[in-house]
């Protein structure tokens, strides 16, 4: 009989693999046991200690549902989500960062020009820009999934006040790989404390406070999919970001514009008579 150590534990849990594992699973696994393995000697993990990680994991999926996920929650507060986005960004591409966990699938249309703001009492914002690859070339037709928070600082399924698609739209660019919308200015939020991500940021002493952002996805045929946000230079939190998703090539910069200036194109052309906010930001994509 084999006897099971805590010296040699890791060594047999590895054997433990079948012949016909998949090799990435093998590495990945493998490793995962061996770090966990060395961090629980590390720090001498109690069984309390055990048992109240297995609570978090249980609460986490309790209170997940489609509209919020604790466990990608979880991910993003730990830096997993950035470090994951950092160690695969493409030199060349715009950054990746982080999905978060409020992404509402299969947002309705939004026409290039077209209008988020809706019937909400705030200042308007234009944003435009255009999608390229690595030469500098548009991308046509390129597909644009936009989110982002309400003025209350809340998304659309943290919200029961909004429709559930509030602040999303889907996006087709145009022959010049140009998208552009209407909409008002994102404005920081807190990340929900009202779950076990919430007691490992008191914990910690940690605030939960994200800057103010405008998320994307961008896909295109034959490039590699694109998940970001940008960022207001301006914002207080960007220094501070509590899932740790700010880039530098990820901040942008809103331009006042004056009264009577709004360009026709746009949903809203017409109906903006006074002072607004600019934005002009490019994406670029690396092929697949």
């Amino acid at each position: 009989m084999r006897t099971v150590t805590p010296d040699n534990i890791t060594e047999v849990f590895q054997s433990y693999f079948g012949p016909d594992t998949d090799p990435r699973f093998r590495e990945v696994i493998g490793s995962l046991a061996k770090h966990l393995h060395a961090f629980t000697r590390e720090v001498g993990l109690t069984h309390d200690e055990w048992r109240k990680a297995l609570e978090a994991m249980e609460w986490a999926a309790k209170i997940t549902t489609p509209e919020r996920n604790e466990f990608v929650l979880m991910s993003d507060v730990m830096g997993l989500s950035s470090l994951v986005d950092m160690l695969n960004s493409r030199t060349g591409a715009t950054s990746s960062s982080v999905l978060g966990p409020f992404h509402v699938s299969d947002a309705p249309p939004l026409a290039v020009g077209g209008d988020m703001r809706g019937d909400f009492d705030a200042d308007v914002l234009l944003v435009e820009g255009h999608v390229r690859d690595g030469d500098g070339t548009p991308i046509p037709g390129a597909e644009i999934d936009i989110w982002q928070t309400a003025p209350n600082g809340l998304y659309s399924s943290q919200d029961p006040d909004q429709d559930i698609m509030s602040f999303h739209g889907l996006m087709t660019a145009d022959q010049n790989g140009r998208y552009a919308f209407t909409t008002v200015r994102p404005v920081e939020y807190t990340v929900p404390t009202d779950g076990p991500v919430g007691e490992i940021l008191n914990a910690a002493g940690r605030h939960p406070w994200r800057p103010s952002h405008l998320h994307f996805i961008i896909k295109a045929p034959g490039f590699r999919d694109l998940v970001t946000e940008v960022f207001p230079a301006d914002d207080p939190y960007l220094d501070h970001d509590t899932v740790f998703g700010v880039r530098p090539d990820l901040v942008m910069t809103y331009q006042p514009q004056p009264a009577g200036s709004f360009p026709d194109g746009f949903a809203l052309s017409g109906t903006v008579d006074g002072p607004y906010a600019r934005v002009d930001f490019d994406f670029t994509l690396v092929r697949s």
